[in-house]
């Protein structure tokens, strides 16, 4: 099942590799020219460090705020509802299970707190980042142009938004969705076979060298020198690798707990990563914890859409990516999924896991006025898009088995000047928390 990107509009497959090594070498990757890959010794996007490293801030206009910290400090937790209660089984060992949707406010709230904690000190606000040394800007440029190509190509209605945006924010928006692509793309591409566990644990220590200013390649670039500029954390990345390795792993979910934490892993961390780039609207009077968290709602109401569109594509690969107690509860089970047959039970299945999805869309929605203004505006096209995903598997008749449910030309050009908008409304005065279905 391929990640919810909180952008992607189209369904066509990025090809990132061309064998089995691809983690050693990515020289195949299409829209770029193997002879302009940098290689690992690529140092001069190296940023400064020292015991403490420092993220480092372009200069940007006076307008740019990454986000609202007109409430000073980390709300207390006990003061802001979580997502979902701790479950109350205590486990063998007298400890208590803490549910999925926990361990995730548990990330969103270290997110929050790190965007908050680089924004106390004015003075780095001020300084520039260690950027590629004169030799190698033309490098820069172009990987962030490349990156740029991609989303053009694979994400047309988030790219002509990301038009809207200032130069520095948008680049890093092409870097982040390029990486995303290129991760997805290790499980869910055409060389899916030949990824291993392994595989991905080189994925990851690349990772790790791209964010210390050691990238590997020209796309890495773009994305060594986008977290050098911004305050994005690598733990949301490091847990979207983690959703790869479920891939691999696991093709049932008992529970929606479960599916939730997959969804988090896979699409949320999008939101987590996409929202210090972005930037909040300066007018907003929203916590930071609030926007973060409707940045996850989003996630998740994309990549549940996702797999609700998907279903007979997935058990076409042995994969159910749905909570098998509710299957069970609604009389169902996988014999009647991969009999592929549009009962009135299925419809009825369907249309609580629909109504689950649209709750999260809603709580996305109050996010995203909190935005940017200059943000906001592809956030919503991509938004009011994947929202409609849902209008027509019940246009279908609800056979996701047979059909696939995809919105029109014509619609998607609809619902770009209503996007617009709704971008133009200001920021509310106060956000409510993503409440689980």
């Amino acid at each position: 099942m391929s990640m919810a990107l909180q952008w992607v509009v189209t369904s066509t497959s990025l090809e990132v590799s061309s064998s089995m090594g691809f983690l050693d070498s990515v020289r195949d990757v299409r829209l770029l020219d193997s002879s302009k890959f940098m290689s690992r010794d690529f140092g001069s996007i190296r940023a400064k460090r020292d015991k403490r490293r420092k993220f480092r801030y372009c200069s940007l206009n006076t307008d740019m705020k990454y986000a609202s910290v007109g409430q000073s400090g980390l709300e207390n937790a006990s003061n802001f509802p979580l997502l979902s209660n701790v479950l109350a089984n205590p486990t063998a060992g007298g400890e208590v299970a803490v549910s999925s949707e926990k361990k995730v406010y548990d990330v969103v709230l270290k997110q929050a707190s790190l965007v908050k904690r680089k924004l106390s000190s004015t003075t780095e606000l001020d300084m520039k980042p260690d950027i590629a040394m004169p030799g190698n800007l033309g490098l820069l440029t172009e990987a962030y142009s490349r990156c740029g190509e991609v989303c053009a190509e694979y994400a047309k209605t988030f790219y002509l938004g990301t038009l809207l945006m200032t130069p520095e924010r948008r680049k890093a928006i092409w870097a982040i969705y390029v990486w995303c692509r290129r991760t997805d793309e290790l499980v869910d591409g055409p060389n899916a076979s030949h990824i291993t566990p392994s595989a991905l644990d080189r994925w990851e220590a690349r990772l790790e060298e791209l964010f210390q200013g050691r990238p590997f390649d020209m796309l890495d670039a773009a994305l060594s020198d986008t977290v050098s500029n911004f305050p994005v954390d690598i733990q949301p990345f490091k847990d979207m690798i983690e959703g790869m390795r479920m891939d691999l792993r696991k093709s049932r979910y008992k529970n929606f707990d479960e599916l939730y934490l997959y969804c988090y892993y896979v699409a949320g961390t999008v939101g987590l990563m996409s929202v210090p780039v972005m930037g909040i609207s300066p007018d907003s009077q929203a916590t930071t914890e609030s926007v973060y968290n409707a940045a996850l709602a989003l996630g998740i109401a994309n990549q549940l859409t996702n797999i609700l569109r998907d279903v007979g594509e997935d058990a076409s690969r042995g994969r159910v990516y749905l909570p098998q107690d509710e299957l069970a509860q609604a009389g169902l089970s996988d014999e009647d999924i991969f009999a592929g047959k549009v009962t009135d039970k299925w419809r009825n299945f369907m249309k609580s896991q629909i109504k689950r999805a649209r709750m999260f869309f809603d709580e996305a929605e109050k996010g995203v006025t909190e935005l940017n203004e200059a943000s906001r505006w592809p956030v919503w096209a991509s938004l009011l898009l994947y929202r409609q995903i849902l209008d027509e598997i019940e246009a279908n008749d609800y056979n996701n088995f047979t059909k696939r449910a995809y919105v029109s030309k014509a619609k998607k050009l609809f619902s770009l000047p209503t996007a617009y908008a709704r971008s133009m409304v200001p920021p509310s005065r106060k956000l409510s928390p993503v409440m689980k279905a």
